[in-house]
């Protein structure tokens, strides 16, 4: 699963947890107490099955918009990615008309990630849309949504977005790195590159920036420097997904490689 770290701003934590919050959801025959927003979230990155009976205990006693949410997440967590995407894209229209719009399309983006997870990147887009028409000076959000188009072939689409998120936080080397891959598929490597070496700079040994490089290196006939930049990701990020495909391109096993 790959939900975005960032979950709330201050004002939809305040949305979330504006319902009644004390429960003592065992005794509805839930294995586990939940006694406020908090506590939920906090078994659902231990046990999301427990958490989700929970929840449910929850939102029947009055639990309101934070249990709904926990509910949702202890689903993303067991890798219900769809169910809880349509929950949380309910929850997001069912909060109340003074949550600030900002709050709002931060459940809309979540939903947005979901889907993605499901590798469902068009019902990604339309969610991610809606989120950005709502808060369209988050960097973050704009991001989601070009993974969206990169996953249908609208690359350049996927530029134009995360031109706009760089704009917004020129610090962001995820930004850099998966305009770069965009710039890639529509045949610019000179700017490809440029966004790698800017990567690069701010985050020497970044996992995606070094696989990218070596891509275009590969891709402009330099084999040798392509295979340095994915051992070198390989001994510098051995477990991340970006070394999955530096194995594959190396003709590497998972086991093979660590024993480099």
């Amino acid at each position: 699963m790959t939900l975005s770290p960032r979950l709330f701003a201050c004002a939809l934590a305040a949305a979330l947890m504006t319902a009644p919050a004390a429960l003592a959801a065992e005794s509805r025959g839930s294995p586990v107490a939940i006694q406020d927003y908090d506590s939920c979230m906090k078994v659902v990155g231990e046990r999301p099955e427990d958490a989700l009976e929970a929840a449910l205990a929850w939102e029947q006693a009055g639990g309101g918009n934070g249990a709904r949410h926990c509910a949702a997440m202890a689903l993303a967590a067991m890798g219900n990615f769809p169910d809880a995407a349509d929950q949380l894209e309910s929850l997001a229209w069912d909060l109340p008309e003074t949550t600030p719009d900002a709050a709002r399309a931060q459940v809309l983006a979540q939903a947005g990630q979901l889907w993605l997870d499901a590798q469902q990147p068009t019902k990604a887009d339309a969610l991610l849309s809606a989120a950005i028409e709502l808060a369209p000076k988050d960097p973050e959000m704009r991001i989601d949504r070009a993974m969206a188009y990169a996953a249908t072939g609208r690359y350049q689409d996927a530029i134009i977005d995360l031109s706009a998120s760089i704009l917004l936080d020129p610090k962001s080397t995820d930004a850099l790195v998966l305009r770069a891959s965009a710039f890639r598929h529509t045949g610019r490597p000179a700017e490809a590159s440029d966004d790698i070496a800017r990567a690069l700079a701010m985050t020497p040994e970044h996992p995606g920036a070094l696989l990218e490089r070596g891509l275009l290196r590969k891709q402009a006939g330099d084999e040798t420097g392509a295979r340095a930049d994915w051992q070198a990701l390989l001994k510098h990020h051995p477990d991340s997904v970006a070394a999955d495909a530096a194995r594959r391109y190396l003709g590497k096993s998972p086991a093979g490689a660590e024993k480099r």
